[in-house]
């Protein structure tokens, strides 16, 4: 394209944009009139009030998210039709609704992503914009077919994965590859485990099937969310802004380790314990834990009640043992079965005692008086609740698990070995997190003072909420005894504001504190770290089993974590999952990823790297320094880094000042990064191995080393540089 022509036509493309702007500040603008009308009442019930400021949040969210970027290009087809791509759609109200601008997920913008010079799909051309801020700069056109003069159709890949990284993942939105779409864009209802090397960009691809997903089948997902789990919160804070930056503000980002609301971490286990604890094996000692607080005590135990002394002996407590198992409720729920065989025993025996000479059972009536005075007694007697304590005590999880792995004895009870032993038996750890959820299965609920008036108060408001179905056109699903009086339509209303509290926190707000709460989708990162008893809690949490799985198993650290993807997910979905590959490195520079691949070739031979896309043209190296130098060594390494633009980050062993460990730096990268002393990473055996790789491939332009022994086989492939040649 000549100049002239280019120039005429960025003008034109400008003014477009110009007028997408416009439309979007309208249509935001009366987006919020609306939002602030409903906020007032607008002469709506308080339900219906509360579904449209919902609604209305939601449209005022998206319509402000889409300032940035909002069109990244345009298709031509082969018949001269054109149509302009974007983050959000709009349509033009004067034209019948038009669209004007096409959402990235709508099947018409699939092509913008696919076309290719060998499979055009019946288009001309894609023109892609770059632009900063509102303000269109330039664009670039890539021609299908006979290619013209000056083409660059990869220049907006290659712009985006140069540019200096800020400090969050940033969407792709405009940059999607053709492998990368049809993951984005698979039908698969069941689990679809996406499986990439370093910088693959399988993380941003999950997030924009989440967004696609939410775009296609909004009603089914919205009103249930979306979970992603990462590995630690950096990485999640490193993600968190993408699914915003789409529009997409249903879902609960949280680490393995918050999956129990309200529990802290504080701990590390061995690995030898993190695949105990990994393994379903554990399942046998949970249960038999449990069992264990089960007891029988050894010599009867003496109630002293007014008129008489009743005691709990062993066959009766067996008895009472095996009704409240066979009962098949929960440990808490079953001891009311479990008190009402003690009870029952004591109090025969009691009557017979207390009514000797003179009471039969053939006067019922007195007979039942008189038990009921005796269960009132013993109510309120303490002997009495302390034995029940004693033989079936009410047990919360964090109380079973701590007992259990602090005292040898119950662990030798429950089937265990001394490896789960530890000194403080509430130093959580994340291998932790899955037991403490299948016990609050295991136990049950206990009801307190606290949980009867929450029991009371839905009870209120289910009678409300019918007493609202009914006002609202319901009323042919009544049985002939239900009648609807005119008090119940004077007062209904007011009756529902009375009793149902209405939760006006955000979705995610209200299921990330909810343990019980099922969500529609799961997106699981990392996930090759998680453990077998991991997925158990995750597929409780996904009843549906639809799953974006994003990992690589030569990443894995875990002792419990997946050697295969189909051992963890066959038990849930057989037949149900499906398995794709991303194979190309958007990330990491050829200079970089070579030296990263000699290490795979070690520790993972059967395991292909992924190819990178760019060279950087910037060698990586490598540094000797002694032990006095290393600490200045880091700093020159921060101070240069401080002065260019971008992030950079030291990792390396726990005791090397400034350093983060690897496995902090999961899913996460940076323009720099220095590895110090890798040959102490190393010798934590394939653990190590692997997290040496994550810290080799987290670099995008520059990669160090600093090595106090000698450098690691693997790294044969590094410059080696003297003191200040860096």
């Amino acid at each position: 394209m000549a100049v002239q022509g280019y120039d005429e036509e960025l003008l034109s493309e400008r003014e477009y944009v110009d007028g997408l702007y416009a439309r979007l500040d309208a249509e935001r603008a009366q987006a919020k009139r609306r939002y602030s009308a409903a906020l007032r009442g607008n002469g709506l019930s308080p339900m219906d009030r509360d579904v449209e400021v919902r609604t209305l949040a939601t449209e005022v969210k998206r319509l402000d998210v889409a300032d940035n970027k909002l069109c990244f290009g345009r298709l031509d087809t082969v018949t001269g039709e054109h149509a302009y791509i974007g983050r959000i759609g709009l349509l033009d109200a004067d034209d019948d609704y038009e669209p004007v601008l096409l959402d990235w997920r709508a099947p018409a913008s699939r092509a913008f992503y696919v076309a290719t010079a060998a499979t055009p799909e019946n288009m001309r051309r894609r023109r892609q914009f770059f632009t900063r801020g509102r303000q269109l700069v330039e664009f670039t056109d890539e021609v299908f077919g006979r290619p013209g003069a000056g083409e660059r159709g990869d220049a907006a890949l290659l712009a985006a994965v140069n540019a200096p990284r800020g400090e969050g993942m940033r969407d792709i939105v405009a940059t999607i590859q053709a492998e990368q779409d049809e993951i984005i864009r698979l039908d698969h209802a069941g689990v679809l485990v996406i499986e990439g090397g370093p910088g693959t960009g399988k993380t941003v691809v999950a997030l924009h099937r989440v967004a696609y997903l939410l775009y296609t089948q909004r009603e089914q997902i919205q009103r249930h969310g979306v979970l992603v789990v990462g590995p630690n919160s950096a990485f999640l804070n490193h993600i968190g802004r993408v699914l915003p930056s789409l529009g997409e503000s249903d879902v609960v980002f949280t680490t393995t380790g918050d999956l129990v609301p309200g529990l802290h971490v504080t701990a590390e286990d061995a690995p030898e314990a993190a695949r105990l604890k990994g393994s379903l094996k554990i399942l046998d000692v949970l249960a038999a834990a449990v069992a264990d607080r089960q007891r029988l005590q050894r010599e009867p135990l003496t109630i002293e009640l007014a008129d008489v002394t009743v005691r709990i002996d062993a066959e009766t407590a067996q008895w009472a043992i095996q009704e409240a198992r066979e009962s098949g409720l929960p440990h808490n729920e079953a001891r009311r079965v479990f008190r009402e065989i003690i009870e029952w025993v004591l109090t025969e025996r009691a009557i017979a005692r207390i009514g000797k000479g003179w009471l039969t059972r053939e006067d019922r009536e007195a007979w039942e008086q008189l038990r009921g005075d005796v269960v009132a007694e013993l109510a309120d007697n303490r002997d009495y609740v302390a034995a029940l304590d004693e033989l079936w005590p009410i047990l919360t999880p964090r109380e079973l698990l701590s007992s259990l792995y602090s005292s040898t004895e119950r662990l030798c009870a429950a089937g265990a070995d001394e490896t789960l032993w530890r000194a403080e038996g509430d130093a959580w750890t994340v291998s932790d997190v899955p037991l403490l959820d299948e016990l609050v299965d295991l136990l049950g609920a206990h009801e307190t003072k606290d949980d009867s008036a929450e029991r009371e108060r839905r009870a209120h408001a289910e009678y409300a909420a019918g007493v609202m179905d009914l006002m609202t056109g319901r009323e042919d699903s009544m049985d002939d005894e239900d009648h609807l009086y005119a008090t119940d339509l004077l007062y209904g209303e007011d009756l529902a504001d009375r009793f149902i509290e209405r939760d006006t926190r955000e979705l995610a707000e209200r299921a990330a504190a909810d343990r019980d709460w099922t969500y529609r989708h799961v997106v699981v990162d990392e996930a090759q770290e998680l453990s077998e008893m991991d997925w158990r809690v995750l597929m409780r949490r996904c009843p549906g089993k639809s799953c974006t799985v994003v990992g690589d198993l030569a990443q894995r650290r875990s002792a419990a974590g997946a050697r295969s993807w189909d051992t963890m997910l066959a038990p849930y979905v057989p037949g149900r999952w499906a398995y794709r590959s991303l194979s190309v490195n958007y990330r990491t520079p050829a200079e970089i990823m070579g030296v990263a691949a000699a290490l795979l070739a070690e520790f993972a031979p059967g395991v292909r790297p992924p190819e990178s896309v760019r060279a950087s043209g910037v060698r990586p190296w490598s540094r000797r320094v002694e032990e006095d130098e290393l600490s200045s060594a880091i700093e020159e390494f921060v101070r240069e880094e401080a002065a260019r633009e971008g992030t950079s980050v030291v990792i390396g062993p726990a005791d090397v000042p400034g350093a983060v460990a690897a496995s902090e730096t999961k899913g996460l990268e940076f323009d720099a990064v220095l590895v110090v002393e890798p040959e102490r990473i190393l010798a934590d055996g394939s653990r190590g191995a692997a997290e040496l790789y994550v810290a080799l491939t987290r670099a995008t332009q520059r990669l160090g080393v600093l090595h106090r022994g000698p450098l690691p086989r693997a790294l044969a492939g590094l410059d080696e540089v003297v003191s200040g040649a860096v």
